[in-house]
């Protein structure tokens, strides 16, 4: 009886496949860690060094404890659902201390939101950026906190 001879070129991609293969599941033993799929498709350790980090945001409550006359003018204008730190940058370091200056509002704060888009929603207000500046700068002719009012 005659004995089944694979071809050559056959032995050497299944050997290849099975050297793939195999590299494939000694690194994936040996680079996952231990706490992978301990919550799903994610890493169990990751919470402990999130939650280990330091807050860079502070809220709009911590604002609200010093500057509570901005929040009530605030909270009748345009921008009463946006956070202070959506426009002024993260404030956790000066909510811990007074004396740091926050980040200062530039036009490119205002455009982030206010440049003409299609798929922004029509109730924001958009503009052309190059065709509505005069040369000066937004709160040259707005009131950051209540767009509406003039200077």
């Amino acid at each position: 009886m005659r004995r089944f001879k694979m071809p050559p070129q056959i032995l050497r991609l299944v050997l290849l496949t099975i050297a793939i293969v195999g590299s494939y599941l000694t690194a994936r033993a040996f680079l996952t860690p231990p706490s992978f799929h301990q919550y799903g498709w994610f890493r169990g350790d990751a919470l402990e060094e999130i939650a280990s980090r330091k807050p860079l945001y502070a809220g709009k409550k911590a604002c609200d404890e010093c500057h509570s006359d901005i929040i009530q003018k605030l909270s009748k204008g345009e921008h009463k659902l946006i956070s202070c730190e959506s426009c002024h940058g993260p404030a956790q370091a000066h909510a811990d201390n007074p004396d740091l200056k926050l980040y200062k509002i530039t036009d490119g704060d205002c455009l982030r939101c206010h440049e003409a888009e299609p798929a922004r929603p029509k109730f924001v207000k958009q503009i052309i950026g190059k065709e509505h500046y005069r040369g000066d700068r937004c709160i040259g002719c707005h009131v950051p906190h209540h767009p509406s009012e003039v200077p």
